[in-house]
């Protein structure tokens, strides 16, 4: 593992092996560059979808030990662990923690100075605390999966991106270094409650002020920003692409127009709404007469807002996302760099994705263990790979 840059240098943070948010939670605080030491189980509890650990792009720049937390000497083994730690992250239900002794109130009496991450769906408390749920069970009860999809259709799962990364991982990392900032003031720790159903719900706060201004309407695919407008939509092109256009304001609308060629034709106002469906079939028609890299090139250099659809293996190759280094290679598997950009402390991919226990004698000795008191831990059920 490479050493650690990045403005969370320094930052030890201890996560126990889950699924999908907390794991994208430690991602970004290990780009970022704390020092996160995975606590993973001796063997694969089958976890999310089959594949290859290195395939697991999430749980990249981080160490890993592994410990059964179903026996008291792994409990304890974790308490010592936690006691060296600036965060920990947990993804279990609510109580877990607590039934095997490694609850806030047990790690916080031990270490005052800890920040407690937790990672739920429901959230800590409340009638639907203690039920298993996924993203789209999260993002249901928030409206947010009611607002997506076309008129007349059924809403459209927006993959997982909402509930777990953006409304729960995403959440949970903010949440933790807003508390590690209090820490450093304060001397004092706290538990981070990060309910995916309280970040999903927080993503929709621009729509809630909309629909208080009669600018935004529950009825799905009617709206401006739900495919409802013909100006915020997707295009099919003649080779069954798509462009997507985004062009809100007037001025951006009216080169739109010019650029496919529609200037001098008589078309409906913009925002006339009884006449959107057939603005949106005079949009179709022009955008099929062209493929999508012709169209690109069209609206090369302008400010249409009209940007070609692209595929998983299409965007790293887009000419911005080269020039950014929006992808990196981590080992054999591409994926998303770093973000957001630091002009200082840059962020970094500090290694692929760990085996069980692999790098686990460095990163306790890292840790300030002293090698009896490592020999010690393994003795008690702590494994790692030299």
């Amino acid at each position: 593992m490479t050493a650690g840059g990045g403005p969370l240098a320094g930052i030890r943070v201890l996560e126990f092996e889950a699924l999908g948010p907390g794991p994208f939670c430690a991602m970004l605080l290990a780009d970022m560059g704390a020092d996160v030491l995975l606590v993973d189980r001796p063997q694969d509890p089958g976890l999310g979808f089959p594949h290859e650990r290195r395939h697991d792009a999430m749980l990249r720049g981080r160490r890993s030990v592994t410990l059964d937390l179903k026996t008291p000497e792994g409990t304890s083994a974790a308490r010592r662990l936690a006691a060296r730690a600036d965060a920990l992250v947990e993804g279990f239900r609510p109580g877990v923690m607590e039934r095997l002794g490694l609850g806030p109130d047990a790690l916080l009496a031990q270490h005052p100075k800890l920040v407690y991450g937790r990672m739920t769906g429901w959230g800590q408390e409340g009638p639907l605390a203690g039920r298993a749920g996924h993203d789209i069970d999260y993002i249901a009860l928030t409206g947010a999966l009611h607002a997506i999809g076309r008129a007349g259709e059924a809403p459209v799962p927006p993959l997982n991106l909402v509930g777990d990364f953006g409304g729960g991982g995403m959440l949970l990392g903010f949440g933790i270094v807003c508390a590690l900032l209090a820490a450093q003031r304060t001397g004092r720790g706290q538990v981070v409650d990060a309910a995916m159903v309280d970040g999903a719900a927080l993503l929709t706060t621009m729509f809630w002020g909309m629909r208080a201004a009669r600018q935004w309407s529950d009825a799905r695919g009617e709206n401006v920003l739900d495919s409802g407008a013909p100006w915020y939509d997707t295009y099919r092109t003649r080779d069954d692409a798509y462009m997507a256009v985004g062009a809100i304001e007037g001025k951006f609308y009216a080169e739109l127009l010019q650029r496919l060629g529609l200037a001098g034709e008589a078309l409906p106002a913009q925002h006339d709404r009884a006449r959107w469906p057939e603005l949106r079939a005079r949009l179709a028609v022009a955008f099929a007469a062209r493929t999508r890299d012709e169209w690109t090139q069209v609206f090369e250099g302008s400010d249409a807002c009209v940007a070609p659809v692209l595929s998983f293996a299409d965007a790293p190759t887009h000419p911005h996302a080269q020039l950014r280094g929006s992808h990196v290679s981590v080992g054999d598997v591409q994926q998303p760099a770093p973000a957001p950009r630091f002009s200082r402390t840059p962020g970094s991919v500090r290694g692929a994705p760990p085996e069980r226990g692999a790098g686990g004698r460095a990163a306790l000795r890292d840790w300030g263990f002293a090698d009896a008191t490592i020999a010690e831990l393994r003795a008690t059920g702590v494994g790692f790979i030299d």
